[in-house]
Order: C-alpha cells, then sequence, then structure tokens
C-alpha cells in the first residue's frame, strides 16, 4: 500500500485539486491512499504564518505527516509552488519519498525569471491582490490559470466558497511569493524517481521552464497539448491516468522479477 501526497501551489489550498483526488485514487492499485494537505498559511493553516523560505515548507509538509501517522517513503504529486517544495524535499530527503510528480513548475538555475512567470501577468495578479470580491478574485485566477475547465461557473463558485472559508492573508502571499522567487534549487537531479507534467499552453509559466528541468534532471516529461496551468482541472483525467501509468512503471521496475531480468 502507498500514500499519496497532493501539494498545491501559491495561495491555493487541498481544497482546489477538486475531484482529482477521486480521479487519482480510482486509478491507482486497490489500499493506496490519497491525501491531500497544505501548505503553512493556506487552507486549514491559512492562520499560520507562511514562511519566506522553501526549505520552511519541507519541514512543515513533514510535520503535517508524522502528526497524521503517515510513514514514508510517500508518493508526491505537486503543482507550481507546491512542486518547488517537493523538489526540495526531495533533494534533502530522499528517502522520504517513493517518487515525485511534478506539474508545471519552475525552478532557477534553469529558467530565467520572466519565463517563470510570464510578465503579461503581472498587471492581472496585481489587480487580484487588490480585488475585495472573492467571485472577481477567483474569476480572474481561472482565467490566468486554465484553458477549458469542465464547469467554469461552478469552479468560479466553488474556489470563491473556499477564500471566504479560508482566507489567505496578503501579507503570507507575498510570503509565498518571495519564497519562490528567491527559492534556487540544485543542478543536481534528486535521487528519487521523478515525473514532469507540463501544459503546453499554461500561460501563466512558460512551458519551457518544466522541459528545461526534465532534461537537467534527466527526467520523463509528458506534454499536454491544449491545458492551462492548472492542468489536473483543465483534464483530470488526463493527468491522474499519466501518475498511474508512471506509478505502473515504476512498481513494475522494482518488481523481484523485473530485477532478476535485468541482472540476467
Amino acid at each position: 500500500m502507498s500514500t499519496w501526497v497532493l501539494l498545491r501551489g501559491l495561495t491555493r489550498e487541498a481544497g482546489h485539486w477538486g475531484a482529482f483526488p477521486a480521479l487519482l485514487r480510482q486509478r491507482l492499485p486497490e489500499g493506496d491512499r490519497v491525501i491531500a494537505i497544505d501548505l503553512p498559511g493556506n487552507g486549514r493553516l491559512n492562520h499560520a504564518r507562511s514562511p519566506a523560505r522553501i526549505e520552511a515548507y519541507v519541514d512543515d509538509c513533514r510535520r503535517q505527516l508524522r502528526v497524521l501517522g503517515v510513514e514514508t517513503p510517500v508518493h508526491v504529486v505537486a503543482m507550481s509552488l507546491g512542486a518547488m517544495v517537493t523538489a526540495h524535499w526531495a533533494s534533502r530527503h530522499a528517502a522520504e519519498l517513493a517518487g515525485c510528480v511534478l506539474v508545471n513548475t519552475s525552478l532557477r538555475p534553469f529558467s530565467p525569471w520572466y519565463r517563470r512567470l510570464r510578465p503579461a501577468n503581472y498587471g492581472a495578479l496585481l489587480g487580484v491582490m487588490c480585488e475585495r470580491s472573492p467571485r472577481a478574485r477567483e474569476a480572474t485566477i481561472l482565467r490566468l490559470t486554465t484553458r477549458h475547465p469542465p464547469d467554469a461557473a461552478a469552479t468560479v463558485d466553488a474556489w470563491a466558497a473556499l477564500r471566504e472559508a479560508h482566507p489567505v492573508s496578503g501579507a503570507n502571499a507575498l510570503r509565498q511569493l518571495w519564497a519562490a522567487m528567491r527559492y534556487r534549487a540544485s543542478v543536481e537531479a534528486p535521487a528519487v524517481p521523478l515525473l514532469v507534467l507540463s501544459s503546453r499552453c499554461d500561460g501563466l509559466v512558460d512551458v519551457r521552464c518544466s522541459q528545461r528541468l526534465a532534461r537537467a534532471w534527466r527526467a520523463p516529461i509528458v506534454e499536454h497539448p491544449t491545458a492551462g496551468h492548472d492542468l489536473p482541472l483543465d483534464d483530470g483525467p488526463w493527468t491522474a491516468d499519466q501518475v498511474s501509468r508512471w506509478a505502473a512503471a515504476l512498481t513494475f521496475d522494482r518488481s523481484p522479477v523485473a530485477a532478476r531480468c535485468s541482472s540476467a
């Protein structure tokens, strides 16, 4: 039995995964479990102070798993800022992770700042910070992060409800952004199996960020041809299929039969 941990991105929480946890669970082996946890300052942890360093997010994720009684190693599926946290987790505590799926993330030193967050979005993102209406904020975020969400109106309503239930302070949002901007990953690939998923039509983060990361760390990469930044929302079944196929290949590679064949 394996545990799969889901991590979202900047100011997003476990609830923003929507239907994806159930989709993934349906495609994993019987007995595997899927849990979504929040980064400090988001979701159930919205009253906590968001750290200004990626390293501190890793420490908090590890703490949460201990509190939940989750034994390592675990698999992690993470987006954007959550994927940065996961990349550092894999580099510093490889034994705790059985595999990582990094979705639409961007890391220094592999990509320049203007590809890690497209400058054309700066004005809209500033408007999100200043907007008082939860629904108007979430409508803008949906426009920036998706290309073809399954039900846009229902999604905006659900996201607005999440924002009202667990508001993220402006100070926490800025600290999360600062942590993402200043983090510099190791040029050496982590000693953890990796899969990179990216969206060719990501309007927020240039798809070349994922391409360069995969090339630098020699990780397999699969690109969705039409999805936006929020890949699990734009095409949850496709995303879950890619994760489950990769996981099945990992299991086969580690099986006794595979090991005997590789040594023959």
